[in-house]
């Protein structure tokens, strides 16, 4: 877990920069070709990353409801992100990670439901999607690097 919460906070940093990089309209901006914005991947990270260990592991999300079905698998940019939205989303970058970090580390994941990934990975155990969240925020962070230049 440590090197995984390690490298996620180093992703989630980079996230952060880009949040603060460019501007909300800039963030709302779904360029040509592509599906989301930068706003919705950031968003959806912290989603699903919820997902894959909360949700999977039967214990209750650290977002609201109205947040997951936003940004979760298979949605699309639909509305444009507000400034207290974005404010939101900068708070849930860290304080989700470090949350799962405490309760992974009290023990709180017993039991996970096991679940196979778009990508056709099948996870089994707390740590597998742990692991697979890291992949996965990588995935997402190589879409904002292509998507910045269509800004």
């Amino acid at each position: 877990m440590n090197w995984n919460h390690l490298v996620t906070l180093q992703n989630r940093t980079l996230l952060l920069k880009f949040l603060e990089k460019f501007s909300l309209q800039q963030l709302n901006t779904v360029p040509k070709g592509y599906r989301n914005s930068i706003f919705w991947n950031v968003a959806h990270t912290i989603v699903t990353q919820q997902l894959l260990v909360y949700g999977l592991s039967n214990q209750p999300i650290l977002v609201d409801s109205e947040f997951v079905k936003t940004y979760r698998k298979d949605s699309k940019t639909v509305h444009e992100a507000t400034e207290t939205e974005l404010a939101l989303v900068k708070t849930l970058l860290f304080s989700t990670i470090e949350q799962t970090k405490i309760d992974y580390d009290n023990g709180v994941f017993k039991n996970y439901t096991p679940y196979t990934t778009s990508l056709n990975v099948t996870l089994s155990t707390i740590d597998e999607a742990i692991s697979f969240n890291t992949l996965h925020e990588g995935i997402h962070l190589g879409y904002i690097l292509a998507m910045k230049n269509s800004l």
